[in-house]
């Protein structure tokens, strides 16, 4: 008999909204503890105050990736990653959707979410409140001023939601075309 290899049953969970942190997001502004453009000790220091152990760090492609999980986790997936110009200063926030914290804004979940109806919510509030609504490079449904990217990862036989947040400033389009590459690559 060959070697052969055991499935972590735990790999899919998928955390309930009470058992996620539960963090605010101002577009661009301040994502939970976070403010886009604090340094990296800073983002360390207020992950650290918040529960979250710091499990990587690694340079990649340019970018200073700074990766956190609650100690306690089930699984050693990262459910926050960190993104840091070359001045290590915060630019860009993965939130994991099987294992990160619950973000809200402006009274919409986006995290670990089925996509069709995170996609209803983000068009009924574009439309009761006068926006546009763009489409994320997998073709999830956002709305405009959110400066997000939305993603889906697998959940076993599902999918659910991940979201990057960043700080755009006046052109969405710079911030998502200047991410990472390996964002694009979150499973």
């Amino acid at each position: 008999m060959g070697d052969h290899c055991v499935m972590d049953a735990n790999f899919w969970t998928v955390l309930s909204d009470a058992e996620r942190d539960q963090w605010d997001y101002v577009p661009g502004q301040t994502l939970g503890p976070l403010r886009f453009e604090m340094d990296c000790n800073d983002v360390v220091a207020a992950m650290t105050e918040h529960g979250f152990a710091n499990v990587s760090e690694a340079t990649d492609a340019g970018w200073h990736v700074v990766e956190f999980r609650k100690p306690d986790g089930l699984w050693a997936q990262a459910a926050v990653k960190c993104y840091f110009d070359r001045n290590r200063v915060l630019a860009y926030v993965l939130i994991d959707g099987r294992r990160g914290p619950q973000v809200t804004c402006e009274g919409i979940r986006l995290i670990g979410r089925v996509p069709s109806e995170l996609a209803r919510e983000m068009e009924t509030h574009a439309d009761k409140h006068d926006r546009g609504v763009r489409f994320s490079y997998g073709g999830d449904v956002f709305c405009e001023g959110f400066e997000i990217e939305l993603g889906t990862q697998r959940a076993g036989d599902t999918v659910v939601t991940w979201a990057l947040f960043f700080s755009a400033g006046d052109d969405h389009s710079t911030a998502r075309d200047s991410a990472p590459p390996q964002i694009w690559h979150h499973w």
